[in-house]
């Protein structure tokens, strides 16, 4: 039984040290504990929404009870939350909020919402109002800080919309969306998604040419193997979906023409052509001229 407290502990720890989990008997440190040490999102909720109510770390206590309810499949509630007391939030903490409803919107498939939203980003870019105008924000993902500049928000953001209007089946808004966030910050996953939404254009022979850019190493890519899979996959998709150009079709000459023409190709006589009498009177000439 020592053996196991000892073991419990050096969990704790390890949670402590690696996400951050606040020590004490607070509201939010219980949340955060039911959330990442006992594994039991249902306390956590009932504690992050008393620290939101008690006003114990409501920023953060607001985004982890999105984030628990979003796990749970009640995307609903998470929006409605999220919405409900941001106000309590500091103007620090609207972008990341914003950025949270965005994907709740998108779970859910509220694909106006979204749109909305992140047109709004644009717009908030646009008159650098982004990250409190400063030019980079530090972000985490997976335990780990790294840095992320406007150049890099717009081109993520211009991608979230444009496959927003691919969820609405406006490929041509879409279209114009991918190309813009590629020119911006380009990758090997815009470029997928480029592709993609030229395929549901019939538009084969363009998707070809975005996407052999990608196989041939000409756009950046951040995750190598899987973009360079599904790269492929789609060019297997464009293969088997471009339909065959019929010579017919391209020329506009019916098929009885290239029919004849095949037939006396085939002939095993080879055709013998008589020289026009101007060539005859050539030859002539240059005979004499020998002599």
């Amino acid at each position: 039984m020592e053996a196991e407290g000892r073991q419990q502990k050096k969990e704790e720890l390890f949670h402590v040290m690696i996400h951050k989990v606040p020590q004490g008997d607070t509201p939010y440190g219980k949340g955060k504990h039911a959330q990442l040490i006992q594994k039991d999102p249902e306390a956590a909720i009932v504690w992050f929404w008393k620290a939101i109510n008690v006003g114990d770390r409501v920023e953060s206590a607001l985004k982890d009870l999105a984030v628990v309810l979003k796990q749970l499949d009640r995307t609903e509630e998470a929006i409605a939350a999220v919405k409900s007391f941001r106000g309590r939030c500091s103007k620090k903490a609207q972008d990341s909020l914003d950025n949270i409803l965005i994907d709740l919107y998108k779970k859910c498939g509220k694909i106006d919402e979204q749109i909305e939203l992140l047109k709004r980003k644009l717009r908030l870019i646009y008159h650098r109002e982004i990250f409190n105008g400063k030019p980079t924000k530090t972000a985490r993902s997976h335990g780990k800080r790294f840095q992320v500049s406007v150049k890099q928000e717009t081109g993520r953001v211009l991608s979230n919309l444009a496959w927003a209007y691919m969820q609405k089946s406006n490929n041509l808004a879409a279209e114009v969306v991918h190309r813009k966030a590629q020119m911006i910050d380009p990758d090997a996953n815009k470029a997928n998604n480029l592709g993609l939404c030229l395929i549901k254009q019939g538009r084969f022979e363009e998707a070809r040419s975005v996407l052999l850019e990608v196989l041939q190493g000409k756009t950046p890519c951040p995750e190598e193997s899987k973009a360079r899979k599904l790269a492929e996959k789609l060019l297997t998709e464009v293969e088997i979906m471009q339909p065959v150009i019929e010579l017919s079709d391209l020329l506009g000459l019916d098929d009885g023409f290239f029919n004849g023409l095949e037939r006396l190709m085939n002939e095993s006589a080879p055709v013998r052509y008589k020289r026009l009498p101007i060539f005859e009177g050539i030859s002539s000439f240059r005979d004499q001229v020998a002599c």
